[in-house]
């Protein structure tokens, strides 16, 4: 959606919302904080935007229009998404835990989540309690609850734990996950800022030897243990990592206005990272991101002036157009559009700052790729999962489609940002594959296509259950 449709008539509209909003700011929080209480009994069908706004749209949906009130709702969503997450819902019970055949399991009541097989973290105790939990080992449909290994604890007592939250980080450090690293700091702009350097150390690497370093970014509400999953890749491969924290993400410094900036604002932060990785020898760079994070590689790759040194990057469940993303939480909302479209004008308008406490307006139309798919010069890998309820799949498959820089491997099953979870082998495998193809292909910067490689049977059963939904 163009937001800059009628910009008089929009121009006047977030005027007048931005001034009513402080006088229905209570109220909007009143709607919001009353219907926290109705939606913690229900699943939450959008983990981004939160209970609050639900039962905002709750309000919205008997009968409200697009009034003052609507405004305080659309101003509530608004300021949600771009607002840094600093306190986690413990959503999930930890039923039981008890003895199995191979070591402890875990009693799960059997969600969409839950129930999907792989391996994923467990936070417990406010977070100070994390346990890595694996395979699923039994189904109790009758009670609807399920067990699952627990691979490993680290920290707090998993048994007196009664509720948690699902994670899709199995590790806490690259050390705990196998791999020798080192804490490094990265000047920010806004200051330093922590990152784990994670060396090679496979002389057999495909890329072994050749000064390639991958810097990792995580996703909104994530942190940089989100890139310790693609180590086992980059080591296969034999490319340095570098896992980096940015700005208001709880590591490193916040900026004045403690706001996301959804890709806009946070690129410096990983081309500051990038420039750690030459001045310390690497020669070419592969960016790996993650939901948020790879909106903020392909700013990165198109505003910073050394984006000559990234070769591809590597999006998992990346955000390839906001508008899009945003307009899926309106909907799973039940948001009326003319809500939806205010939420869209306040974020990228500068009279919604007042609403969004954004130092500058974000502009969307920027973040759109599919738009924008002609001006996108870096060979680019996106996986994503058919099956990711916070980013629709949707733009990345169609990016690929029309763009012959992108390559889409899709996944089933699998939750936002989870796919390595789920298919580990999977997505090492592709990655590891085209990272290898992308540097030894005949044309500089890009994948050989002149070979057709075999039909890959999982790519082929998901188009098939994709055409099938359509």
């Amino acid at each position: 959606m163009n937001t800059d449709a009628e910009p008089s008539r929009i121009s006047s509209a977030a005027q007048g919302a931005s001034l009513s909003f402080r006088r229905l700011r209570l109220r909007g929080k009143r709607l919001g904080e009353r219907a926290i209480r109705r939606a913690r009994s229900e699943p939450e069908p959008t983990p981004w935007i939160g209970a609050g706004a639900l039962g905002a749209a709750v309000g919205l949906g008997t009968g409200l229009t697009l009034t003052a009130a609507a405004s305080a709702v659309a101003g509530y969503f608004a300021r949600t998404v771009v607002t840094p997450v600093k306190e986690r819902v413990e959503d999930l019970e930890v039923l039981a835990v008890v003895k199995g055949p191979d070591g402890d399991e875990v009693i799960l009541p059997a969600t969409s989540h839950t129930v999907v097989d792989g391996v994923y973290g467990l936070f417990f105790h406010g977070g100070r309690g994390f346990a890595r939990v694996g395979r699923i080992t039994s189904f109790t449909a009758r009670d609807g609850t399920l067990a699952r290994k627990v691979e490993h604890v680290a920290g707090g007592d998993l048994r007196t734990a009664v509720r948690g939250w699902w994670s899709a980080n199995p590790h806490l450090t690259p050390q705990e996950a196998g791999f020798e690293a080192e804490e490094v700091v990265i000047e920010l702009p806004d200051g330093p800022a922590p990152a784990w350097y994670v060396p090679a150390r496979n002389p057999r690497g495909a890329l072994s030897g050749r000064n390639i370093w991958a810097v990792m970014v995580h996703g909104r509400g994530g942190r940089r243990t989100e890139g310790i999953r693609a180590l086992p890749a980059a080591q296969q491969l034999g490319v340095d990592s570098l896992l980096i924290s940015y700005r208001n993400d709880g590591e490193a410094p916040p900026t004045p206005d403690g706001r996301y900036g959804l890709g806009i604002t946070e690129w410096p932060d990983v081309e500051a990272g990038v420039r750690y990785a030459l001045e310390h020898g690497a020669e070419d760079i592969v960016l790996f991101g993650w939901s948020m994070g790879g909106a903020i590689c392909l700013q990165t790759v198109d505003r910073s002036p050394i984006a000559s040194k990234v070769r591809g990057l590597v999006l998992t469940g990346p955000v390839v157009d906001w508008i899009d993303v945003l307009s899926h939480h309106a909907r799973a909302l039940h948001l009326p559009e003319p809500v939806g479209r205010l939420t869209r004008l306040f974020i990228s308008h500068k009279a919604g700052r007042r609403v969004t406490g954004l130092a500058s307006p974000l502009d969307l139309r920027m973040m759109n790729w599919i738009d924008r798919a002609e001006q996108l010069r870096h060979r680019t890998l996106i996986l994503h999962s058919i099956d990711d309820e916070v980013v629709p799949y949707g733009p990345s498959r169609q990016l690929a489609e029309i763009s012959d820089r992108v390559s889409f491997v899709p996944f089933t099953r699998a939750k936002h940002v989870k796919e390595w979870n789920h298919k580990p082998h999977r997505w090492d495998s592709k990655v590891v594959q085209w990272v290898t193809d992308l540097f030894n292909a005949e044309v500089p910067g890009g994948e050989d296509r002149s070979a057709s490689p075999d039909p890959d049977p999982d790519t082929m059963e998901i188009e098939a259950v994709t055409r099938m939904t359509e």
